[in-house]
């Protein structure tokens, strides 16, 4: 079980941002190498063979690394990541490994497979979805450029959403919009997977 971290509610995206960004900047090589190999062991339990799993690559300071792919290829999954365009649903392409990867807007790295449509989505089972924080309803904390906001409505009813934080940040409680879209679990270094939104006292939104 992750511990929590109390940290105060009234505060805006805008404040969590800067506060986990500069967090983030200041972890050691070292010790995101670990968290980096212990999320890897954690997403090779997440698929099976012939499931489609929509993940991301991890940059600038995201946790996790290649690592969590390729664990998820060896299982046998389809694992598709998103492709960048104007701002709107993400289009996605096929990971085929470390080799298949080239350097695409705002720092990221996407597959240079063929790129397909955004409704693939609702071919997921699960979805990674990379997130500076996320609390223990499921409100997701992003870096407010809205592509997985204008995704996720196309995903399948039942699809598993799954945002990947390191350990402290996973939080009480985070402000939350009309338009976010809650996540149902949270994979961590430490807590592995672990479901969101569980045995939560019910209080007006």
């Amino acid at each position: 079980m992750v511990v929590a971290v109390e940290m105060p509610g009234e505060r805006t995206k805008y404040a969590w941002r800067g506060e986990i960004l500069a967090t983030r900047a200041q972890v050691d090589p070292a010790e995101h190498a670990v968290d980096a190999a212990a999320l890897a062991r954690a997403a090779s339990g997440l698929a099976t063979a012939d499931e489609v799993v929509c993940a991301y690559v991890p940059v600038r300071g995201e946790p996790g690394d290649l690592r969590m792919l390729d664990a998820l290829r060896e299982r046998g999954a389809t694992v598709l990541l998103p492709v960048t365009g104007e701002p709107g649903p993400l289009s996605w392409a096929r990971y085929e490994g470390a080799d298949s990867l080239r350097k695409a807007r705002y720092g990221l790295l996407e597959p240079a497979t063929e790129t397909l449509p955004p409704a693939v989505v609702a071919e997921a089972v699960t979805i990674l979805v990379p997130a500076l924080a996320v609390d223990r309803r499921g409100v997701r904390l992003g870096r407010g450029a809205g592509y997985y906001d204008r995704t996720l409505g196309a995903a399948r009813a039942d699809v598993r959403l799954i945002a990947v934080v390191r350990d402290n940040e996973l939080v009480d409680r985070l402000p939350e919009e009309p338009h976010d879209r809650r996540m149902g679990w949270v994979l961590t270094p430490s807590g592995g997977l672990e479901q969101l939104g569980r045995d939560l006292p019910v209080s007006p939104e």
